[in-house]
Formats: C-alpha cells, structure tokens, sequence
C-alpha cells in the first residue's frame, strides 16, 4: 500500500470514527463546504455541507437521531491523482424514534487533497444493499 493510499485511509478512519462516536463537528470537519451528498433513503441530492448539516439537525430534532457505531470493512482506495475513491460495506447502529436500528450499506466517499495535503471528502454517496448480497 502507497503513502497515499494509507493517508486516504487515515482520513476515511477520521470520518466513520467521527461518525460512529456522533461527533457532528469532527465529521462535518472531514468534508468541503461544497461536498455532495446522495442517499438513497433522501428524495434529494443535499448540494453542501451546510444543508447536509441542516437535514442531521432536523433528524436529531424530529427522530432523536443518533449514531452508537459505526464498522466499516471491504475497504478500497482508488488514487486518481489529487482525487480519490474510497469505497466500502458500511455497518451503522443507529438510535431513531427510540428504537435500535442496524443498517448495512455500500458507501463511495470521494476525496480531494487539498493545498496543504489534506485528504478531504467532497462527496458522500450511500447505497442500499440488495437483499441477494452478503
């Protein structure tokens, strides 16, 4: 594994730990203002990080959302240049109306190295997994 296959990772590590530990500012800190998000169980394309951070508010306001962990395995990085893809098989455990949920999913995030070489996510892609699928 490269240098720069093992900083990507690094920065993935940072944001599904943060995720996992419901650390909102630590892991909006791991994407650009202008990262995109696209989740399967959303209607809509959320275009910023801001409005991504406006639709957590309202889900832990109206749900009483909350992430208790998060595993992430089957783990890629793709190098394209300053772009990378990281793919992986994401395990969430999640608190919603009260209730325990697990969800599994397939997750892209892609990462941009920014100026001072930080790995940074501009964009967030979630994926259900087909019920045929492991």
């Amino acid at each position: 594994m490269s240098d720069m296959q093992s900083a990507v990772l690094d920065a993935a590590d940072a944001l599904v730990g943060a995720f996992g530990r419901h650390d909102r500012e630590a892991y909006f800190a791991a994407f650009t203002p202008e990262a995109t998000f696209l989740f399967h169980n959303l209607d809509r394309t959320l275009g910023s990080r801001a409005a991504y951070e406006a639709e957590w508010t309202l889900w832990e306001e109206r749900d009483g959302f909350r992430v208790l962990a998060c595993r992430s395995r089957d783990r890629r990085v793709h190098l394209l240049g300053d772009v990378a893809i990281f793919t992986h098989v994401v395990e969430t455990e999640l608190s919603v109306c009260g209730e325990r949920v697990t969800n599994n999913e397939r997750e892209t995030i892609v990462f941009s190295r920014d100026a001072a070489g930080c790995w940074l996510a501009v964009h967030e892609h979630l994926s259900a997994i087909p019920s045929n699928l492991p």
